[in-house]
């Protein structure tokens, strides 16, 4: 059986570890993994076993040289998953047939997920029936690439998914720590209008301040009325999710060569050539293939960099909040031991929450888009 992934990722890893090093490294990540033995590795399969040598290299050769290994390595193999499809197995049956018959509708959110596994499912019996066909063997290329973009569609459907409940997790929070920022606003509001009112007993024009204090405290209090019922206040105190890590672009250059739209686009190309025939590049379906590839490869780039770049912005959107968070505890700390009065312990409360709620939607935010870019590369 042809394997061209890991017959490139030995002849890869040879180069650093030996040829029997090499062999042993591929061996223990099938294992770890619990992956068939005979199975052919693809591009996401060869990305995890690097991360494996990664790891080894980190503590053997230290930082410096393991992170330009892996830079280069990475963007090798992104070249390579260009132009060479997985050789893949189609099994018999759906990939991951749906539970039973469900009525049209009824859960609208898992019919394109339903739907690219059957896409799924077709292309992988038509690349069996070309292999047992000797008259369509030449198309066997573009059935492989075929394959590949239908099981991509998949991973897409099953990452969409993924983030959405991953979406709703965090909405939950969100909404807690909203809830337990307007319950501090809520105390300083109370704290104002007492102070208030003593002013306007002793004679002071405070009167405009004192109703606007008021509006503002009831209309806060009817938000707790409607909100605190539906959340548990103790999501509030979960503590912040911070994730630094290394956002460099060669580590997810996967996600260009693995997009759905690119190996549709590739497919179709291979499916171009084989009907140009002898016209081969010159024939006008073949430049237009080329040219619907190059467009893909774009987009995909483009949703790659937007991506890289929102996480990027929410990192340091994040560093510099959970700074401020980390100050304003202090503070309190400070104010609480100086034995200052309520309302100042109250102010400093209300921005204390206000700014965790902020870095707590970065947080989120980040880790969200870390996980679509690891979904891109990873083997899931």
């Amino acid at each position: 059986m042809s394997d061209p992934y890991r017959d490139w990722l030995k002849a890869r890893l040879s180069v650093e570890l030996g040829v029997r090093e090499a062999e042993q490294a591929v061996q223990g990540a099938i294992q770890r993994r619990g992956w068939p033995a005979l199975r052919a590795l693809g591009p996401r399969d060869v990305v995890a076993v690097l991360q494996d040598v990664y790891t080894l290299m980190q503590s053997t050769y230290g930082d410096a040289r393991a992170d330009k290994w892996l830079e280069s390595t990475t963007l090798d193999l992104a070249r390579f998953a260009e132009t060479v499809p997985v050789p893949a197995q189609p099994t018999p049956g759906p990939i991951a047939p749906a539970p039973g018959p469900i009525k049209w509708g009824r859960r609208a959110h898992d019919l394109p997920l339903l739907l690219a596994r059957s896409h799924a499912e077709i292309a992988g019996r038509s690349l069996a029936a070309i292999r047992q066909n000797p008259d369509l063997r030449a198309l066997e290329r573009a059935a492989e690439w075929d394959v590949q973009a239908t099981q991509a569609e998949v991973r897409r459907w099953e990452t969409e998914e993924m983030l959405s409940k991953l979406r709703a997790d965090h909405a939950r929070i969100e909404v807690a720590d909203q809830v337990a920022a307007a319950a501090a606003q809520s105390e300083l509001l109370q704290l104002n209008v007492a102070e208030l009112d003593e002013a306007a007993r002793a004679g002071q024009p405070v009167a405009g301040q004192l109703a606007h204090t008021r509006l503002m405290a009831s209309q806060t209090a009817a938000f707790l009325e409607a909100f605190t019922p539906l959340i548990d206040l103790s999501d509030a105190d979960t503590p912040l999710t911070m994730l630094d890590l290394d956002l460099n672009t060669a580590r997810f250059s996967l996600g260009v060569p693995l997009h759905p739209n690119v190996l549709r686009a590739r497919h179709a190309l291979n499916y171009a050539q084989w009907q140009a025939g002898e016209a081969g590049e010159g024939a006008p379906q073949v430049a237009q293939a080329q040219r619907a590839l190059h467009a893909a490869q774009q987009e995909a780039q483009a949703q790659l960099d937007a991506t890289l770049g929102a996480a990027r912005a929410h990192q340091a959107a994040l560093r510099d909040l959970a700074a401020k968070v980390e100050t304003l505890e202090r503070r309190a700390l400070q104010v609480s031991s100086l034995g200052a009065d309520a309302l100042s312990l109250a102010r400093v409360r209300l921005e204390w929450r206000q700014t965790r709620t902020a870095a707590r939607v970065q947080a989120h935010r980040l880790e969200e888009a870390l996980r679509l870019l690891e979904a891109l590369v990873s083997e899931g």
